[in-house]
């Protein structure tokens, strides 16, 4: 499986469609060569590699509802919605330990994406190139959501959320050389991002990160242009998309365990009932239908 490359959307814990996919991905042995994925997509991405099944119900489902996960007194103390000490150092280290190790010796590249808050742009890191001690921060950069999550400073960048930047990083797989992607959305087929509102809190919060506030107040025109992208990647037989098959009722920051395990059960039987079409798309003989 060559120049294939596995493209994950981020999208808050609306996440947990992609992690029912990759578990799907993971009973039947389907490892791609090439991963690349931002905020949750990234986290999913993580422990698909690291080939810990089940790994990303307990961390995304399982353990929502603990008080430190999701908390607006957070917000208020350290304006942070999520606890991301919490899920990023807490969490892989100790209540649903991490299999580094396993991370470190796989042979699949995979870019964690984050967004330069300086010059608006994205940057990736690679496997490989982060030390171990590293990870959880790089993780916690491309999942800090602006307004919720304070910045995050690494080798002397400020970064925050991938997904403001590079909200579908399709174009990284692109310019890595792949021909082929795979990709994972977190929304249905017809969705499109509208202009965020209330624009005026951004100048106020990130006054000093002009570049961060320009992006952002375009990010429903990158995020609309790369969905775009990739209909007509779909269309001319370059790409294969997972998609939620229904539109069901998940904010970015749900916290009912009952519409997390329904949306996450919808990507694994999505996964599931694709499959053998994507087994076909790969080995070339699966000719795409889209309208």
């Amino acid at each position: 499986m060559k120049n294939v490359g596995l493209v994950l959307e981020g999208g808050g814990m609306r996440g947990v469609y992609t992690g029912g996919v990759l578990e799907y991905f993971q009973e039947q042995q389907l490892y791609f060569p090439y991963v690349v994925g931002v905020s949750a997509g990234a986290c999913n991405g993580a422990s698909y590699i690291s080939r810990q099944k089940g790994r990303n119900h307990k961390v995304t489902i399982d353990l929502v509802n603990h008080p430190n996960y999701i908390s607006y007194k957070n917000l208020w103390r350290k304006k942070e919605l999520f606890g991301m000490d919490f899920i990023f150092h807490e969490i892989p280290n100790s209540l649903v330990p991490f299999d580094y190790e396993t991370f470190e010796q796989v042979p699949e590249k995979f870019y964690i994406g984050t967004t330069d808050c300086h010059t608006g742009e994205p940057v990736f890191f690679e496997k490989g190139h982060c030390l171990r001690d590293d990870l959880s921060l790089v993780l916690k950069a491309s999942s800090s959501i602006p307004l919720m999550a304070p910045v995050v400073k690494y080798k002397g960048l400020d970064l925050l959320d991938g997904g403001v930047s590079e909200p579908i990083p399709i174009h990284k797989s692109v310019s890595d050389g792949n021909n082929k992607h795979v990709v994972i959305l977190t929304r249905p087929k017809g969705y499109q991002k509208q202009k965020q509102r209330f624009t005026w809190v951004l100048h106020k919060r990130y006054k000093q990160y002009p570049k961060l506030i320009e992006v952002m107040e375009h990010r429903y025109q990158k995020y609309n242009s790369s969905l775009q992208y990739i209909e007509e990647q779909e269309r001319m037989g370059n790409a294969f998309v997972f998609r939620p098959s229904l539109s069901l009722k998940v904010g970015r920051i749900e916290r009912n365990k009952e519409k997390l395990t329904e949306l996450y059960t919808l990507g694994y039987n999505d996964a599931k009932k694709l499959h053998s079409q994507l087994n076909d798309w790969l080995e070339g003989s699966f000719v795409s239908c889209v309208e």
